[in-house]
């Protein structure tokens, strides 16, 4: 394999809202009717794309965009439209019992599975064996907590401001299968892992592995599960390309009989609710503006950090390392999704105003716009 051109896929999820009050509609099954390449998910107030594999960033976000705009097209013949929010500011409806997997998801797991209307987007980077893969898994655990922090997009939940950066993050975590992973060794030892979950009678399936990167059932991929579904296409790009770049580095460490770096599950979970709290900028907190140094398991600001990643997937970004030095700089000025969430909802009035209603509008305008 050229491991200069690790081919990569994406997947996003999107909230179906009501493009006059930006309420998340339950209308997936017509609206994947009147779509193409549209998938479903537990709520019916959400949908998924996938873009096939790529290994150019221009023709990945060309591809993004296109099923954005299908998935608007679709929506909007079904009175909807989409928008790339993690989590909805606007509180859904009940959740109505889906059939089939999900409804006995739902009938196990209760709230734990009614109040997930979360949207994220996962990144699936090409391995050339589940040796590879299990050797990345065993590397990438320390900085998937900043690739969190870089994609956050989901201060709100149900109408209020969490003073989360992701929120998304701390509801998915709910999930008693999801989290950060040990050091494995091998597949034997990832393979025996999943087989004693799924042996507990506790998870349905294999498909309810919720590892923060695992190896995907049904392709030759390590799939990267942390991120928040972006607000914009190049968003989603930055971060795609940022996992990709992990993913080789982890790869060349392994062949290289390099020992793996991970940390203590504990910390590494710690790691991750800091990057969920304030992100990339500051938020609510004293302590806002700190991400987990993954050299040291230290708290450091979260720009050193930033660079720190980028220091160290630089041989691995090759011709995209400019591309993905601007979003980042964008989101350390400040970009981020969920600080444009605040800034709207503060525009439109916040709670005394149209604050959610503004967010979600605002939200559905980016998602995909017309050329």
């Amino acid at each position: 394999m050229d491991h200069d051109a690790r081919r990569l896929g994406v997947e996003e999820e999107l909230l179906l809202v009501d493009p006059d009050d930006g309420r998340p509609l339950g209308l997936a099954a017509p609206v994947r009717e009147a779509g193409e390449d549209l998938d479903g998910e537990m709520r019916a107030e959400q949908v998924e794309t996938g873009s096939t594999p790529h290994d150019d960033a221009d023709a990945l976000a060309h591809d993004l965009l296109t099923r954005r705009r299908d998935a608007a097209e679709a929506a909007a013949s079904q009175g909807a439209a989409v928008a790339g929010l993690a989590t909805s500011p606007v509180g859904p409806d009940p959740l109505r019992p889906p059939p089939g997997r999900y409804g006995r998801i739902l009938e196990r797991f209760g709230p734990i599975a009614s109040e997930q209307l979360t949207n994220g987007q996962h990144v699936h980077v090409e391995i050339a064996s589940r040796e590879e893969g299990v050797g990345v898994l065993d590397r990438i655990g320390p900085w998937l907590p900043v690739l969190r922090a870089i994609s956050a997009n989901s201060p709100f939940w149900r109408g209020d401001d969490t003073g989360h950066a992701s929120y998304r993050s701390l509801v998915w975590a709910r999930w008693p299968s999801a989290g950060p992973t040990p050091v494995f060794g091998g597949p034997e030892a990832y393979e025996a892992s999943v087989a004693a979950m799924i042996a507990t009678g506790t998870v349905l399936d294999e498909g309810m592995v919720y590892f923060d990167a695992r190896l995907a059932a049904s392709y030759p991929t390590v799939e990267v599960r942390v991120a928040d579904v972006a607000g914009e296409v190049e968003e989603a790009v930055v971060v795609a390309l940022l996992a990709r770049a992990l993913v080789e580095t982890a790869a060349r460490g392994w062949a290289a009989g390099e020992p793996p770096t991970s940390a203590p599950v504990e910390a590494l979970r710690l790691a991750h609710w800091r990057a969920a709290r304030s992100g990339c900028v500051p938020g609510h907190d004293t302590e806002a503006g700190l991400l987990v140094d993954p050299r040291t398991g230290r708290p450091a600001e979260a720009g050193a950090v930033v660079h720190a990643l980028l220091e160290h997937v630089a041989d691995a970004l090759g011709p995209d390392a400019a591309r993905v030095r601007a979003g980042c700089a964008q989101v350390l000025a400040g970009a981020t999704g969920a600080a444009r969430q605040r800034r709207v909802f503060t525009e439109a009035g916040g709670h005394t105003g149209n604050g959610t209603r503004a967010v979600a509008l605002d939200a559905a305008a980016r998602c995909a716009p017309r050329p």
